[in-house]
């Protein structure tokens, strides 16, 4: 079943934001599904490029007093906005739940890192402040400055539609920058939700601006003159297409894009340990997130005993609606349901074993799922011996599909994965600390994990890949993300000493 034969029952319109206030925006919208139950419960306005040009001159009229704002009237903000992120956060997870279908504990864990980059962003004053040279020169000083770039777009993804945004939000405003965000259009509600807590935190009117749309959208953030960077995240092809674009109309872009993460188990490795990791990374928020693990690479002597503990860990997977007690939720769409599920008739074509099949998930028989039958369900899926040159293997499939790829050898396993084209996160899991020594060093990924299956770092670290995993300057969060969102400036000073008369330090006359 896909969308376009659910029932829409849309009640609920979701406003743009914009110069701290809701707008209901133009007669273009698209419909907000409730994953869980397979229908529209409410509607997004779509912008068009004069929409969001408009919305785009809020946050440059708004963006001058914001950036003269005192360091200390900012970092107030910030640390308000802190504390009401922490109060409300299961307010939140609920809104991230109904619309995009993660369990709700999944939701507030989306959300406790999220605030990690927060506080971090509390920390702007040391993170941006310049550097001094006295007397470079005799009687002249040098030194930097670090100041906001103007007004920056963010373009989010529908697997996190709080964290995300959040990763660069609170770093570009602390910087002093106006934002103006765009979330995807698929679960906008929680942008919406953020912009609010913001305004009551202190943020002015105008610095954060939340607009909806599509591609429309997106490219009018892309060329418009008065961007002056963006942050995005997305697909490969579509980051791709941020940067080319961002980059050709003069804007800084920082575009992370897909993935195929890799786990490599050696024979040594604690196979409970790595069966646990695997079942969680593989199908934690049902594989919807660009650093879930979705490809076991197996050294041969432990393949077949590693199979059978991840299926049997798989049976305890409780798959329904997020808002209960379940594991898992449903996928985002009906059309993504059915082209994850496509992938799994795909391997089995070209020869993989299904060992665990999710394709029953649906349907009004009661197949193990704890949620209307209308909901865009699939359950967890497990597939061994799957050819590498099967699309199944080759594509990001971004759902509860996790494959197994045997190996005869660690050697044999580090070529597989530094062949990918992708580079965003990897694992390896052993109990030898020379080969984990030897794998961090070799393996071409920007994150490892060792015996850690999703190595997101913490927020005073950056999060970014290798190769075709991102495209542009600088990583999101940590140290980078302050150097994307200002730019240097450095000054050159003199100025004459009293005894030359240019100053006269005597009592005054009059």
């Amino acid at each position: 079943m896909t969308d376009t034969a659910v029932e829409t029952t849309a009640t609920t319109r979701i406003p743009h934001w914009i110069a701290g206030a809701r707008s209901e925006g133009g007669d273009r919208t698209a419909p907000v599904y409730d994953p869980a139950r397979g229908v529209a419960v409410r509607e997004v306005p779509l912008a068009s490029e004069a929409e969001v040009s408009d919305a785009i001159a809020t946050a440059v009229a708004a963006y001058p007093a914001w950036r003269d704002l005192s360091i200390a009237k900012r970092q107030a903000i910030m640390f308000r906005f802190r504390e009401l992120i922490v109060a409300r956060k299961d307010e939140l997870a609920r809104i991230i739940t109904s619309e995009h279908g993660k369990v709700h504990s999944d939701a507030l864990g989306e959300i406790a890192r999220a605030i990690e980059v927060v506080e971090l962003a509390t920390a702007f004053p040391l993170m941006t402040k310049g550097e001094y040279s006295e007397n470079a020169s005799t009687g002249v000083d040098v030194y930097s400055l670090r100041q906001p770039l103007g007004v920056v777009g963010i373009i989010s993804p529908f697997n996190f539609p709080a964290m995300v945004p959040l990763w660069f939000a609170p770093i570009a405003l602390a910087s002093g920058n106006a934002v103006v965000l765009k979330p995807s259009e698929k679960d906008p509600s929680a942008a919406v939700f953020i912009a609010e807590l913001y305004q009551e935190a202190g943020l002015p009117d105008g610095v954060l601006t939340v607009v909806h749309g599509d591609k429309e959208a997106v490219d009018t953030l892309l060329t418009h003159p008065d961007v002056a960077a963006i942050s995005f995240v997305g697909s490969t092809p579509i980051a791709q297409h941020v940067y080319e674009t961002g980059s050709k109309h003069g804007k800084r872009v920082q575009a992370l894009g897909g993935a195929k993460n890799h786990m490599l188990v050696l024979p040594d490795a604690d196979l409970d340990l790595t069966a646990d990791a695997a079942v969680n990374a593989g199908f934690g928020s049902a594989g919807e997130r660009c650093m879930a693990i979705s490809v076991v690479v197996a050294v041969d002597s432990i393949a077949d005993e590693l199979q059978a503990r991840i299926a049997e860990k798989m049976q305890q997977i409780r798959t329904g609606d997020g808002t209960r007690d379940n594991d898992m939720g449903p996928l985002i769409t009906g059309q993504h349901r059915d082209k994850v599920a496509g992938y799994i008739g795909t391997a089995a074509s070209d020869g993989a074993e299904v060992v665990v099949d999710g394709r029953d998930a649906a349907g009004p028989d009661g197949s193990g799922v704890d949620g209307d039958p209308n909901g865009f369900w699939l359950k967890p899926t497990l597939l061994d011996k799957v050819p590498t040159s099967s699309a199944a293997y080759r594509d990001e499939i971004f759902g509860p599909v996790l494959s197994i790829v045997r190996v005869a050898s660690y050697e044999e396993g580090l070529e597989l994965i530094n062949e990918n084209p992708y580079g965003n996160g990897t694992a390896i899991f052993t109990n030898d600390g020379g080969a984990a020594r030897r794998f961090q060093n070799e393996v071409q990924v920007g994150m490892v994990g060792v015996n850690v299956p999703i190595p997101v770092p913490v927020g005073y670290h950056s999060f970014g890949g290798w190769k075709q995993s991102i495209f542009g300057q600088g990583k999101a969060y940590g140290r980078h993300a302050f150097e994307f969102y200002t730019r240097e400036k450095v000054v050159t000073s003199r100025w004459l000493d009293p005894s030359h008369g240019g100053l006269n330090l005597g009592f005054p006359s009059n």
